[in-house]
């Protein structure tokens, strides 16, 4: 229990690193302006003023639930007892293995560009949503990876020791949320279409008897959430990405090495 308990403790700061990490850097961007610079364009201006790119509590709630659950599952047994019963059900059912779930995870954010292929546009351009997918990717993958490795939860068929989180769970989760940002202003129904699929890979991940209940129900926190992040990033990064000249540029950064996280710190003259 104290063991479990400590990995708690780790996993929290790891998550709390990188998430708020990600936030310092979104409002250290410039000395001279917190958020664009001395000189921000009109285009700037009305990114900073819309509601997508605003991160809010609102915001936090679902994912937070869900990521907190997970915790909850390593180490309250009524909660791991859920985990083990539902994979009772699974191995007596023994369902047929498929590897859907391996491509699912990618479906959402696939149909964003077809749909935009086919003239069925969204909120971004090619360039502006790749930007936006590639970097809830990004964090999605800092939080995931360092967190299996400080758990060392075993899967449910014991193939290794990096059963939580979910990474699939969190990219299917991550794809999804992505999809409904792009569309959520022109079509509800077909902005929510992509959690059906997140939740297929989810739900197939322990069908597969890779993952436990608890590791998917993070899984779909940590990708919410870091698709969140990633839009409320989205106008900084595009600022510099376009390469406007400032006198001073600072970035704090989350990192994770030899089972120890930190900030890191960037200061460009």
């Amino acid at each position: 229990m104290i063991q479990n308990t400590k990995k708690i403790k780790k996993i929290i700061v790891l998550i709390t690193v990188v998430f708020w990490g990600s936030t310092f850097y979104g409002t250290t961007v410039s000395d001279t302006d917190l958020f664009l610079g001395s000189n921000p364009d009109t285009t700037d201006v009305v990114k900073k003023s819309d509601p997508v790119y605003q991160f809010s509590g609102k915001k936090m709630i679902i994912p937070a639930i869900f990521i907190t659950y997970g915790l909850l599952s390593l180490m309250v047994e009524d909660i791991k007892n859920i985990n083990n019963s539902t994979q009772f059900e699974v191995n007596e059912h023994t369902p047929k293995h498929i590897v859907y779930d391996n491509y699912t995870q990618y479906a959402p954010a696939a149909a964003v560009y077809a749909l935009n292929l086919f003239g069925v546009e969204g909120k971004h351009n090619l360039r502006d949503r790749t930007i936006i997918y590639a970097t809830s990717q990004l964090i999605t993958g800092a939080v995931i990876m360092p967190v299996k490795y400080l758990v060392k939860e075993e899967r449910p068929d014991k193939s290794n020791n990096l059963s939580f989180p979910s990474g699939h769970t969190a990219t299917a989760f991550s794809s999804a949320h992505f999809m409904f940002r792009e569309y959520e202003d022109k079509s509800l129904w077909l902005a929510l279409s992509g959690y059906p699929l997140a939740a297929f890979t989810g739900i197939y991940r322990i069908l597969n008897d890779k993952h436990w209940v608890g590791d998917v129900v993070a899984g779909a926190g940590i990708g919410i959430l870091s698709t969140e992040l990633a839009y409320w990033l989205f106008p900084k990064i595009d600022h510099l990405l376009k390469g406007k000249k400032e006198k001073v540029t600072t970035m704090v950064y989350p990192y994770y090495q030899s089972n120890t996280v930190g900030l890191g710190f960037i200061r460009k003259f």
